[in-house]
């Protein structure tokens, strides 16, 4: 797999593309929420930094999530907002290896219209998961418009995967599905949800179950809003590690075809995408399987001691995030 950037490009411009770009910076508020609600209890596996609260319910988790929607995506695509609503929801259980039961929502309603569309986008997400909405609460008379749904899943204790537990030596491996489209209302959105049947999208899902089961992986997140090498920082904060990537080997699909650079294609959000760690004599196996269900998946790096998440490209290589210094999320003292 060749890559080609774009002119002028260096591992020092793609490392601060990333590092500051909003969705990252705007995880940095993150410690400080944890540090105030952060409550011990037997019941509670894992809670902050995760994908997904694991909650205690004898063998069988129960998976807690939720997420909102960034409100420009809401005013410029509400059909796409409802969708992704659901859509990330999804890839949150699916990323701790569950399997997702269903959602309630708070949906906040300035206009109508837009409600509606909203509303469709959930519809059809919801129908094409085979996730149900079951629930909610309405706001039918705010000043603004907002969509916010939490899920709920399960998935047995002993196959959950978890983002803390990384560790040197680690492989790490990047799958994307590249059959998509840039959205048309959103350039930092590959979608390949809307694109894929309802039996493909499902099956990506459940590829990560069966991951989850074979017990194949050390470590795991779905590729959510900061991109492939944000999200990939976020894992390392958590595992108190660091890593060494090789940028010419992160999926991708023909830039030069769809018009865009390196470094916006790394900060995109993919409709189906995780970045996952393995032994190294699991990894053709995690790829296989990937493969199996219509994603491109490469190792891309590995896991050290450093604390440093550093990318190379030919002979060059940059910091993209130090975290003996600082975090993305800050959720350590």
């Amino acid at each position: 797999m060749v890559l080609i950037v774009e002119k002028n490009c260096s591992t020092d411009s793609i490392a601060k593309a990333v590092r500051e770009y909003a969705g990252v910076t705007r995880k940095h508020a993150i410690g400080e929420i944890i540090h105030c609600l952060r409550l011990d209890s037997d019941d509670v596996i894992v809670s902050f930094g995760e994908d997904a609260a694991l909650i205690k319910n004898n063998d069988d988790g129960i998976l807690l999530a939720a997420d909102g929607i960034w409100s420009m995506l809401m005013e410029a695509d509400p059909y796409w907002a409802g969708f992704c609503s659901v859509l990330v929801n999804v890839h949150d259980i699916a990323a701790m290896g569950g399997k997702p039961l269903a959602m309630v929502d708070i949906l906040s309603i300035q206009n109508e219209k837009i409600c509606h569309e909203v509303l469709r986008g959930m519809a059809d997400a919801s129908k094409k998961f085979g996730v149900p909405i079951v629930g909610g609460h309405l706001h039918p008379d705010t000043e603004f418009s907002a969509i916010d749904v939490a899920i709920m899943g399960i998935v047995k204790i002993e196959n959950a995967i978890f983002s803390h537990t990384a560790k040197p030596g680690d492989r790490v491996i990047a799958a994307i599905d590249l059959k998509g489209r840039i959205h048309p209302s959103c350039a930092l959105n590959w979608d390949s949800a809307t694109i894929r049947t309802q039996d493909e999208v499902r099956n990506q899902i459940a590829v990560m179950q069966k991951l989850a089961e074979k017990h194949l992986l050390t470590a795991g997140k779905d590729i959510s809003n900061p991109g492939v090498i944000g999200t990939l920082g976020m894992l390392l904060e958590t595992s108190a590690a660091g890593a060494e990537i090789e940028l010419a080997k992160i999926p991708k699909p023909d830039l030069a075809e769809l018009g865009i650079p390196f470094s916006q294609w790394v900060r995109m959000y993919p409709g189906m995408g995780f970045i996952v760690t393995a032994k190294e004599e699991n990894v053709d196996e995690v790829v296989s399987l990937f493969s199996g269900v219509g994603m491109t998946a490469a190792d891309i790096g590995s896991v050290n001691n450093t604390g440093n998440l550093t990318i190379k490209y030919n002979e060059r290589e940059s910091s993209v995030f130090d975290f003996t210094k600082e975090g993305i999320m800050c959720i350590f003292d």
